[in-house]
């Protein structure tokens, strides 16, 4: 993408709740994501977390607080393998504060450190990982509206019209 001119991408990805910060479904922005997986590691050398370029997090305080679901911000667990998501894991990593887990942060900004890019990453936590009746929900239209309204609105707080 960023080939063809992009200048700011915007990931939101479904992720799973590790902190019971709140009740599914809502949004973490994602300030740094523990490297867990195999692609930041083709991006920079190795590391405990991959973070969110610092400008982009400090020009996004307070963008969020009228939109529907909420939006908290914290750090998330990048693992490339549901089986890796084991009891143990999980409970390690919510020991670590960590509030969600995905599967591309990580990978995304190693890529934005590395090549000096703006990237900015939402998990939207859907589900507790299978853990309770009904699991895996996402709101309304599968949660589309809203993760539109978070691009929309990150877009425009970043300067970004079109």
């Amino acid at each position: 993408m960023f080939a063809s001119r992009c200048e700011l991408l915007i990931s939101v990805t479904s992720s799973g709740q590790i902190a019971q910060v709140s009740t599914p479904p809502y949004f973490v922005l994602i300030e740094q994501a523990l490297r867990d997986e195999g692609t930041s590691y083709h991006y920079l050398p190795p590391s405990r977390y991959s973070a969110a370029p610092r400008h982009l997090i400090e020009r996004l305080q307070g963008a969020f607080e009228d939109l529907g679901e909420p939006v908290l911000q914290g750090p998330t667990w990048t693992t490339d393998a549901p089986f890796r998501e084991t009891y143990e894991a999980i409970e390690a990593m919510r020991a670590e504060g960590l509030l969600a887990v995905e599967m591309e942060a990580a990978a995304l900004y190693a890529f934005a450190e590395a090549r000096r890019k703006s990237v900015i990453c939402f998990a939207h936590v859907t589900n507790q990982m299978g853990q309770i009746e009904g699991d895996f929900e996402k709101g309304a239209e599968n949660g589309a509206a809203e993760a539109l309204r978070i691009v929309a609105r990150t877009a425009r707080r970043l300067g970004y019209r079109n």
